[in-house]
């Protein structure tokens, strides 16, 4: 990585250069057979310029020291430039009366070209450094993180892009992005659903229908006019819900010097979201934030024709027999588009398992990025598909991009809370969102069915 020093004298060397050519160009010393190299090189030298002031700008993010450093450096920056502007223009008037004499003994430039070529010069001459995205990212997510730790007050946390006032701070898009792209990973609903983001609390529909089409062979005339097709038709909203989840950082690790309070923040907020957001899109039976449309409750039931006990000898070929007619119950439609979710307890059977030839029924299938395929389809796996005992082996197989879900644009906010863990010298941390996800088909088209080994058909005789 370069240092100031290094950055400053290619700085200065450039502007030199820039200069010099600026010079030449007001004394009418610029051939037209040169014009192209000369071009050329002043757009170079004009990225060099900014690149390096950018440079320069970023360093300025290491530390107090530094950036009142940046500062300086640009302010001297345009006191250079206010004197090669004054220099130039001198030197213009003086010479002023001898370029039309220049010009008749030369092919020179147009003076388009000639301003044209100036204006480039100009703007590199006065080029002052921007934060890369990365850089001003860094920032906010810093002051972000100081200000719910109480390092920086609520108007620094502003003048340095955090929304922040009555008691709750909005968590800035480069951290909810990085949240959600964690929950992407740990909550496979939203590695491989729909997901809808809205402005505002408003309600998404997601439109379920069937209708039939009709055929005729022959010209319609006045007695055969087009029948009305019958269509079945439903209309799901997607209603964000109030969402909240609660992390808590000991007053000691904020204390501790040293310890990037950001990172530990938050990983915390991470955590603590994605646990609650998993349980809420795969179960759904939180207390008072029942999601009628989760997972486990929306799946189609699919119970065994036969009874299969794992712990019996033999059990892997009638779980086989169950798993191929599982895959049979989607319509063509999905079956296209489907694959398999599994808990732990499944995987571990399945990699234990072969086919009828002896070769093992889990194959690791490395082309697309998933590590599983199973009667194939692609498979995942997660704990958040467990069932009341997470011993007992669960499947579900469909096409998960019928589970839709809609996040509210700028929702996400934090709330600390000091005084209700003052006790037990921690801060808390509450997150607050708009957030629904809810699994959506048509009832002709059944999109994900769920099977439990050995849970039994409540509505079988004798069951």
């Amino acid at each position: 990585m370069k240092t100031r020093k290094l950055l400053l004298e290619m700085q200065k060397r450039n502007k030199q250069r820039l200069t010099e050519l600026r010079t030449k160009l007001e004394k009418n010393e610029v051939r037209a057979e040169d014009l192209e190299s000369v071009q050329v090189e002043v757009q170079e030298l004009a990225t060099a310029a900014q690149d390096i002031a950018d440079s320069l700008a970023e360093l300025g993010d290491g530390g107090e020291g530094e950036e009142g450093e940046g500062e300086g450096s640009d302010s001297g920056d345009g006191e250079n430039r206010d004197d090669d502007q004054g220099e130039g223009d001198e030197g213009g008037e003086e010479r002023g009366g001898g370029e039309q004499g220049q010009g008749e003994e030369r092919a020179s430039i147009s003076a388009e070209q000639r301003d044209g070529i100036m204006s480039a010069i100009g703007q590199g001459l006065s080029t002052r450094g921007h934060k890369s995205t990365k850089a001003k990212e860094k920032e906010v997510r810093s002051a972000f993180a100081n200000f719910v730790v109480g390092k920086i007050t609520e108007a620094e946390a502003r003048s340095l892009g955090v929304e922040a006032g009555n008691g709750s701070v909005t968590i800035p898009e480069v951290i909810a992005s990085e949240i959600i792209t964690y929950a992407q990973e740990e909550n496979l609903l939203r590695k491989y659903g729909s997901r809808h983001r809205t402005n505002g609390n408003v309600k998404y529909p997601v439109l379920v229908k069937k209708a039939d089409a009709n055929v005729n062979k022959k010209e319609r005339g006045n007695g055969n006019e087009i029948p009305e097709t019958s269509i079945e038709f439903d209309e799901i909203l997607l209603d964000p819900a109030e969402f909240d989840a609660l992390a808590t950082v000991t007053k000691k690790l904020i204390k501790m010097s040293g310890v990037n309070v950001e990172d530990i923040v938050i990983e915390e907020l991470k955590k603590a979201y994605v646990r609650k957001e998993t349980n809420y899109m795969f179960n759904g039976d939180d207390s008072g934030n029942e999601n009628p449309g989760a997972l486990a409750k929306k799946a189609v039931k699919y119970y065994e024709s036969t009874p299969v006990d794992v712990n019996a000898a033999g059990y892997s070929q009638s779980l086989y027999s169950q798993l191929v007619k599982l895959k049979g119950q989607p319509v063509t439609e999905v079956l296209k588009k489907s694959m398999w979710i599994v808990n732990r307890a499944a995987l571990t059977i399945l990699e234990d398992m072969t086919d009828t030839t002896g070769r093992p029924l889990l194959h690791q299938d490395a082309t697309d990025g998933v590590g599983y395929k199973l009667l194939g389809h692609k498979l995942d796996f997660t704990d958040a598909a467990n069932g009341t005992d997470p011993t007992k082996p669960v499947f579900y197989f469909g096409d998960f991009k019928a589970f839709h879900i809609q996040d509210v644009i700028g929702a996400m906010e934090l709330q600390k809370l000091i005084e209700k863990y003052a006790g037990t010298n921690k801060v808390g941390f509450q997150i607050y969102n708009l957030l629904d996800g809810q699994l959506v088909y048509s009832p002709f088209e059944p999109a994900v069915y769920r099977y439990e080994v050995g849970q039994a058909d409540p509505n079988a005789g004798g069951a």
